[in-house]
């Protein structure tokens, strides 16, 4: 049972509340005339995007303090710290949910998920969409039932979250799924699977289907590491109630890690990676071995978009050294060392596709983003370094112990930010450009950031 309570925040910073709506939002914000945006271009269409109903915002930014439990949101039109939230726990994690309305506190020890609005957020009014813009506030929603959250993962408006359970206490593992809408409206009950057992598994969602993780008995598990699964289920969502259709024939032993773009979804497995393809409601699966530059490491970590066909896998050691980037091509079949790696004496530190999803991103431990692009050669695509751009001036040896440079990738244009926490700043770099655009200066050390706003097509 989700715990529905009003959360007691302390408001470090007051800010104005912006308000555009129209008399049949269903929301508690007090209601003004809609701002009428001049547009000096002739449309045929009544209620286009320039109607006075929407809003031209870069959005806003949420950051994690790392010298203290207080969580802030920024504006990113005008750089201007609009409130700072203190935190039920310590070592949270930060991420966006998927409308991009809401900043999603994570703690896995607690058992704990909770939500703050971000305060920008668009509806669909059937003949128009309306935008709103008020000031960041705590969610009275909080998912408090599940066991050790640890892998969430977004795809096309929807979050799975899935509980690894513990095997201590011999609580089983669960997902559940959701919606900004689910937040908004506070639903007691999510759809999602109960396992028998604990295990460190992920969920993909994909509108009607869900393809989780299933671990088997140790006997049948080939996996070095029995707490992780080795097999992938196709559930399907039937009456409020996801159910197990179809179970993939080949296994993945010491699964971990999954991405997804518009017709596969991509597993790492200790052997290679696992290929899933959706042809209407029924899945087929192959594998791609392991290539050569893996050599005794595993693909644990996978990025996927929705707009490109290449799926990135991460190989590294257990303990994340090591590390080899890799190309995956799910409609060959085929997987490839990529071209560009890290420096020498470097590491990433946070990977991300684009929003357009044209370039890829890695952000380094010396400071440079690393910015690829994909080209086609002899009808296959290759990805090449486009350009780095060098985000700090200070001595990375100065780094405060057990802190890093962290990334959030707008959506909404062509901008990534990058969390200094040496200069205790933000950058803003433009992805074409590879340029820093502008600074937002903090008074403390940033641990992560995450964007948050109205998410658009972005032109490649």
């Amino acid at each position: 049972m989700k715990k529905l309570y009003q959360l007691k925040l302390i408001a470090l910073a007051i800010s104005a509340t912006f308000i555009t709506a129209c008399g049949d939002a269903e929301t508690n914000i007090v209601e003004k005339d809609p701002i009428v945006v001049e547009d000096e271009h002739n449309h045929d269409d009544d209620h286009d995007h320039d109607d006075g109903y929407t809003i031209d915002s870069l959005g806003r930014l949420a950051v994690l303090a790392g010298d203290s439990n207080e969580a802030s949101f920024f504006d990113l039109d005008n750089n201007e710290l609009l409130d700072t939230f203190t935190l039920n726990n310590d070592s949270n994690t930060l991420s966006a949910s998927p409308g991009f309305r809401y900043a999603v506190i994570a703690n896995r020890t607690q058992d704990y998920l909770g939500f703050i609005d971000g305060g920008i957020w668009r509806e669909d009014h059937g003949e128009h969409l309306h935008d709103y813009e008020q000031g960041p506030a705590f969610s009275s929603y909080e998912l408090t039932s599940g066991s050790r959250p640890t892998h969430l993962i977004t795809h096309d408006g929807q979050l799975a979250i899935f509980y690894d359970g513990d095997a201590e206490t011999g609580t089983p593992a669960s997902v559940e799924v959701l919606t900004d809408n689910d937040i908004t409206n506070t639903t007691a009950t999510l759809t999602g699977i109960n396992y028998d057992i604990n295990m460190h598994g992920v969920a993909e969602p994909r509108g009607e289907h869900l393809l989780s993780t299933i671990r088997r008995d140790d006997v049948s598990n080939t996996s070095n590491a029995k707490v992780l699964p080795d097999q992938v289920g196709v559930y399907h969502l039937h009456d409020g109630n996801y159910e197990l259709e179809q179970t993939l024939e080949i296994t993945c032993p010491d699964l971990h890690g999954a991405a997804q773009n518009h017709d596969y979804v991509v597993f790492g497995c200790g052997d290679g990676v696992l290929i899933a393809h959706q042809q209407g409601d029924v899945y087929s699966a192959q594998k791609v071995v392991n290539i050569d530059a893996v050599g005794d490491q595993r693909i644990g970590t996978l990025y996927g978009h929705k707009n490109n066909d290449t799926i990135f896998g991460i190989a590294a050691g257990h303990d994340g050294s090591g590390s080899v980037l890799l190309s995956i091509h799910p409609e060959n079949a085929e997987m490839e060392e990529v071209e560009w790696q890290l420096a020498d004496g470097a590491s990433a530190v946070s990977y991300s596709f684009s929003a357009s999803g044209e370039h890829f991103l890695i952000l380094d431990s010396l400071g440079f983003l690393n910015v690829l692009t994909g080209h086609e050669h002899d009808g296959e695509m290759h990805w090449e370094l486009a350009g780095q751009v060098d985000i700090t001036q200070a001595d990375v040896t100065t780094m405060p112990e057990g802190m890093s440079f962290s990334m959030t990738v707008a959506q909404s244009g062509q901008f990534a930010y990058i969390a200094d926490p040496i200069a205790q700043h933000i950058v803003q770099v433009h992805l074409e450009d590879l340029e820093i655009e502008s600074e937002l200066e903090l008074t403390f050390p940033p641990a992560s950031i995450t964007w948050l706003g109205i998410a658009q097509e972005v032109d490649h």
